[in-house]
């Protein structure tokens, strides 16, 4: 059970795990949250299109059912288009008792009689695909799916059993037509893993000879003492809260205290790390992603 993300951090997160993500004009306001509440959420649910150039009918719907019908949509070449967020009208009436397995992180019972709100308590995702067993799932659009159920499990902190799919939320679907168990396990052994980090947008063959970077370069977490005094930690403090991580009071300063360790643990949450991982301590992957520019 958890707040629903905002847009920005959903994007965020799904940009932190490696997810090509393209943002289509209102889609930070455009949903159906008129209607109805939209959280707390339990899970993300999986969906397939049953058609093919479905941009557009998932962004608008159809007068039978208004859109936004998902979050996003899960291209063949792995983009996913984020086209809504708050309620949107992908799951319909389904089972409590799935919903209850959810919530317990428990496998997910047979679908019973269609008595609760799913648009309210699931993030959705449709994925490109007639479903009709001949249209195949390209390895890119698998891992998008992949890539886009963990990080949201990252920032809430759930398990793989928090995603299902409509076909195990109501009797009355057969989607996604792939095995949910295996998707399942794909992103439970992501989750066992740090976060993959931003994806690299195709660019130009690197020149010969060394590029100098303009961001500072990890100078080491044995830097980040207590009481460190340097104009690279004014820097950190300023990019923390410019990603809107800053627990400042006063500052931030040149000097590390206790209220940067706060932030920096806020940013590594951010990035969906989780306990001993989020101790507030810069790492070289959250401070490469952090990227501070030189001073």
């Amino acid at each position: 059970m958890a707040t629903p993300l905002s847009a920005d951090a959903l994007a965020r997160a799904l940009r932190g795990e490696g997810v090509r993500v393209a943002e289509h004009g209102d889609w930070k306001t455009h949903n159906r949250d008129h209607r109805g509440p939209w959280g707390p959420v339990h899970g993300v649910m999986l969906h397939h299109t049953a058609g093919v150039d479905s941009l557009a009918l998932c962004r608008s719907g159809t007068s039978a059912l208004p859109g936004p019908l998902c979050a996003g949509l899960v291209a063949k070449d792995g983009t996913v288009h984020l086209l809504g967020h708050g309620r949107t009208n992908h799951a319909g009436s389904g089972s409590a008792a799935v919903l209850a397995a959810v919530l317990a992180e428990a496998p997910p019972p047979a679908p019973g009689p269609d008595t609760t709100d799913g648009n309210a308590r699931f993030y959705g995702f449709e994925i490109e695909n007639l479903g009709n067993g001949g249209d195949p799932y390209p390895a890119a659009q698998l891992d998008a799916v992949e890539r886009l159920s963990t990080a949201l499990c990252r920032a809430h902190g759930w398990s793989a059993r928090s995603v299902i799919g409509h076909k195990e939320w109501t009797r009355r679907k057969i989607d996604p037509s792939f095995s949910m168990a295996g998707m399942r396990g794909r992103i439970g052994a992501r989750l066992g893993a740090a976060p993959a980090g931003p994806a690299r947008p195709p660019g130009p063959a690197t020149p010969a000879g060394p590029v100098p970077s303009a961001y500072e370069p990890f100078p080491g977490a044995a830097f980040f003492v207590p009481g460190r005094r340097s104009p690279l930690i004014t820097a950190v403090g300023k990019r923390l809260v410019a990603e809107g991580c800053g627990r400042y009071t006063i500052g931030p300063g040149p000097v590390w205290t206790e209220a940067d360790g706060r932030s920096y643990a806020a940013w590594q949450r951010v990035l969906g790390y989780r306990g001993s991982a989020a101790d507030g301590v810069p790492g070289r992957a959250s401070w490469d992603r952090l990227r501070v520019p030189r001073i």
